[in-house]
């Protein structure tokens, strides 16, 4: 797909679009030693100003299915109703944007991917970057314009545990994990159990991410990608974190660099460490 990047000065010249779908995903993650709440989503700062003609998405509730302790992605249904009621269909352009370094504009993007949408890029940058270059805001809500989207799933960027389970047993899955290096080392966990998946590597999510909340320049990418061993071009390569988040933002930095074969294990830690069944390192 090339790069799933658009930069500021794109998205702005290209605001009046007729086909053009803006995403608002801002919120935060809080460290896992934070007091909870630890998951926080930001309407408020939506209505209070975003970028013209944005639609706001939020990232814990709207693209989840009810009731997954994992934060699953929601049912091919759920989500096709709501981008419906957003205004989006299948033929359209949709860029996304948060404030978080774009790892909820990620996930949105990689939602978007598996329900077979293509056309969607990240804004890079995201909002920070956007507002700290004087680039136009409103805090008018768009009209509602009912879309016609109709999800068509993509099954091959979605991992299970039993897709793990099984590509390690024949040692033809690369797995890496974006967690925290505590988080990968078992020192602090989101779930009952603690540590990581057996032959994963670990590369926090912020390692990938510049000082300005850009994503890092490919050269960069692959040269950390190279630096851990990871085979841009392996047979199978998963992607975890703990929900899904982090992971897609690494799945996004991979496609950036050049990766092919990826996919999400959209279960995460928050699947595999709740399991007592499932092998972990160091052992739980």
């Amino acid at each position: 797909m090339g790069s799933p990047l658009v930069n500021s000065a794109w998205l702005e010249e290209h605001l009046s679009d007729s086909d053009l779908r803006i995403i608002d995903m801002r919120g935060a993650v809080l460290p896992p030693t934070a007091p909870p709440p630890h998951y926080i989503s930001d309407r408020a700062a939506y209505e209070a100003a975003h970028i013209p003609g944005a639609v706001f998405v939020d990232w814990q509730v709207d693209i989840v299915e009810p009731g997954s302790p994992s934060n699953d992605i929601a049912a091919p249904g759920r989500f096709s109703d709501l981008m419906r009621r957003l205004g989006i269909s299948n033929g359209d352009l949709v860029v996304v944007y948060d404030d978080a370094a774009s790892m909820f504009a990620a996930r949105m993007r990689w939602c978007l991917l598996y329900y077979g949408h293509n056309n969607v890029w990240i804004l890079d940058g995201g909002w920070r970057k956007w507002t700290a270059e004087g680039r136009p805001t409103e805090d008018a809500l768009p009209a509602a314009r009912p879309g016609t989207f109709v999800a068509a799933r993509k099954s091959r960027l979605k991992a299970k545990a039993e897709d793990i389970l099984s590509g390690i047993d024949a040692g033809t899955i690369q797995l890496l994990d974006t967690r925290s290096p505590a988080e990968f080392a078992g020192e602090t966990s989101r779930a009952q159990f603690a540590g990581h998946i057996p032959t994963a590597i670990n590369l926090p999510r912020n390692a990938m991410v510049a000082d300005d909340l850009t994503m890092k320049p490919v050269p960069d990418l692959q040269a950390r990608f190279s630096e851990l061993g990871i085979n841009l071009h392996a047979e199978d390569t998963v992607i975890y974190c703990n929900s899904g988040v982090s992971a897609s933002f690494a799945l996004a930095a991979l496609e950036a660099a050049g990766a092919t074969n990826l996919r999400v294990y959209d279960g995460s830690w928050k699947e595999w460490g709740n399991d007592p069944s499932t092998p972990k390192v160091p052992a739980g």
